[in-house]
């Protein structure tokens, strides 16, 4: 007998397995893939808001049925975004603006004492340019007598130079004629007559008419005469300077008449200890401990560790039209800085004792984003006129100088000469004095933009200044100082009381304070800020946050797939047609593949998702059926 084996399984064994793995693969299908995306814009939505950790906005889904609570946890969750970016936005804006916090510090150490600047107050009657300052003290005496009826005195000449004194008046009257020193009636008494009695002396303005080139004049008027002629005279003076070919001409030291004391720390100064060089107003100054090889370092505060100066006060041979007052400038400034005695100088009272206590200051500010503050000033669209380093002084006074090359053709007397240029003199330049009166006037309205360009250094030593004054010598005592003055220094006495004065100048104290600065508002702050008001309107963390930067990167990644799939589904749905009377057989059959095409789709798509269909089939004609034998 034999027995037949069945190779194939029953039908019915087919169709349930068939369903069992159609219904693990749907299983395996709603598993959560390694990207998710969501199918509409709601669902995203639900899912994010039952999901997050940003409080109340489960409410937005939770209470769906009732429409009226929806619409209010709405309105209030959207206000309260609204209100936390408003506050976001504040923040933001503080931070760009970058605050700054100003920090105090007191220091104490020994401190290096700072350069000191003393002057005559008087300019000196050099011997380079004596002949034409005699020449012009007799043109001055003339115009007095004539505007004023003033017979102004005048210092002897010297005999000997007479000729050359004649020589050099023609010339000199020649240019001063052309600036003469006039009397203006006021705007408000133009219309009236010069004789009328209604017109007072007191209702004129004295000044001097400066020409161009091209004859336009305009009366450079004060309201003092005494301002008026100091200031005309100092016109003609700066050109008798300007015609010295050689400034050391006028280098005239004369450092033993003028100081007759001089001591630091209790030790006797000496030549190393100062320079000197001349100024046009202040005449003779001397610095001392402007040499940076070997500074003064003060071992103790108080007025006998400090800097002490006995100088003379008396005028002699000097040129009262320039300076009208008598006595002494001293200033105090750092190392390294010119010292410009008009703005930061005072004065000494002949027959005083004036002690002058400091006390030091430094100031850091924060460059960059922070202030318009420079570091050394290269980054300053001027150029440094000055052998010193950058001051916002210094810089004003470059580009004035510079702006006065350009524009007028030399350079002004009393600021550094720039390469290539020469100084104003009128005898080269006529219409020098218009061009720089109304430049002037342009610089202080700030039409030249010098106090736009230049600004302040990021580092700044400053001294805090405070004075006290006595009367020296003293009644008691004056007879013996100046016969010891007289004996040492060959002083010849003609006025005790204005003669001389005493000058001491010291540190207060050792402590000195720097004023700093630093950020206020730095990242830190900035994120910390952020993260309290977040904190504050929703009660959530940077996970939170993360969580809305996920869910604006979901609507973007499905509004890219939405607008895909429309896409695709607009190309299926708008196939090439025939043409509209077209009979041919041809467009018929192309439309049968466009037809079976979603069949094809569909058998494709079981033949993928079911792999193991086939593998109930026999695999070879050897396995369609066996039959055995025994």
């Amino acid at each position: 007998g034999g027995s037949v084996k069945a190779g194939k399984m029953p039908e019915g064994e087919k169709m349930r397995q068939c369903k069992q793995e159609e219904e693990q693969q749907q299983k395996e299908e709603e598993r959560e893939g390694l990207i998710e995306f969501y199918s509409s814009y709601q669902e995203l939505f639900q899912f994010f808001c039952s999901n997050t950790t940003i409080h109340g906005a489960i409410r937005l889904v939770c209470s769906k049925k009732n429409k009226m609570k929806t619409a209010f946890w709405s309105v209030l969750f959207f206000l309260t975004f609204g209100l936390m970016y408003w506050q976001f936005g504040i923040l933001y804006r503080e931070y760009f603006s970058y605050p700054v916090n100003l920090n105090l510090n007191l220091n104490s150490d020994r401190l290096t004492f700072p350069a000191v600047t003393l002057c005559t107050l008087n300019p000196y009657r050099y011997s380079a340019i004596r002949t034409q300052l005699d020449n012009l003290d007799r043109i001055t005496q003339q115009t007095l007598l004539d505007l004023y009826d003033y017979n102004m005195s005048l210092p002897r000449s010297d005999w000997s130079t007479l000729s050359t004194q004649r020589r050099s008046s023609r010339s000199l009257l020649h240019h001063v004629q052309r600036h003469p020193l006039r009397r203006q009636k006021r705007d408000n008494l133009v219309n009236l007559p010069e004789n009328s009695p209604s017109v007072d002396k007191n209702d004129w303005k004295i000044g001097f008419v400066l020409c161009s080139e091209n004859n336009d004049c305009f009366h450079q008027a004060y309201s003092s005469g005494v301002d008026a002629v100091r200031e005309w005279y100092s016109f003609h003076y700066i050109n008798i300077l300007a015609q010295v070919p050689d400034a050391k001409a006028l280098d005239e030291s004369d450092f033993e008449n003028f100081i007759y004391a001089c001591r630091f720390n209790e030790a006797t100064c000496d030549k190393a200890n100062y320079t000197h060089f001349h100024h046009p107003l202040y005449g003779n100054c001397y610095t001392f401990n402007d040499n940076s090889s070997s500074l003064w370092t003060s071992s103790l505060p108080g007025i006998n560790n400090g800097l002490s100066l006995v100088v003379r006060t008396e005028q002699n041979d000097f040129i009262p039209l320039l300076s009208t007052v008598t006595g002494a400038r001293v200033m105090v400034h750092d190392q390294n800085e010119p010292a410009f005695m008009d703005d930061g100088g005072f004065n000494v009272r002949p027959g005083i004792e004036t002690s002058i206590s400091m006390r030091k200051e430094m100031t850091v500010r924060l460059g960059g984003s922070y202030s318009d503050c420079t570091e050394d000033g290269s980054d300053v669209p001027v150029q440094n006129l000055y052998s010193s380093r950058y001051t916002e002084q210094v810089c004003i006074r470059s580009c004035f100088q510079l702006n006065m090359v350009e524009r007028c053709g030399c350079a002004y007397y009393f600021y550094p000469l720039p390469d290539g240029a020469e100084y104003c003199d009128y005898t080269k330049h006529k219409a020098w004095g218009y061009c720089y009166y109304k430049l002037l006037a342009e610089f202080k309205a700030d039409v030249l933009g010098c106090f736009h360009k230049c600004r302040k250094p990021c580092k700044m030593t400053e001294y805090q200044l405070s004075a006290g004054y006595s009367r020296w010598p003293s009644a008691v005592s004056e007879d013996w100082v100046f016969y010891m003055l007289s004996q040492q220094n060959k002083y010849n006495i003609t006025s005790k009381r204005n003669g001389v004065a005493k000058v001491n100048i010291f540190f207060e104290e050792w402590n000195y304070k720097t004023n700093g600065e630093s950020p206020a508002f730095t990242v830190v702050t900035l994120l910390s800020q952020l993260g309290n008001q977040w904190s504050l309107w929703f009660g959530s963390s940077v996970l939170s946050v993360m969580e809305l930067a996920e869910l604006v990167l979901d609507f973007i990644a499905i509004t890219f797939i939405l607008a895909f799939r429309w896409f695709r589904s607009r190309q299926k749905l708008s196939p090439p047609g025939p043409p509209p009377n077209s009979q041919d057989n041809t467009a018929f059959q192309d439309e049968a593949p466009a037809l079976s095409a979603p069949h094809r789709f569909t058998v494709e798509a079981v033949v993928t998702t079911l792999p193991s269909y086939n593998s109930l089939e026999p695999r070879g004609p050897s396995r369609d059926g066996e039959v055995g034998h025994e």
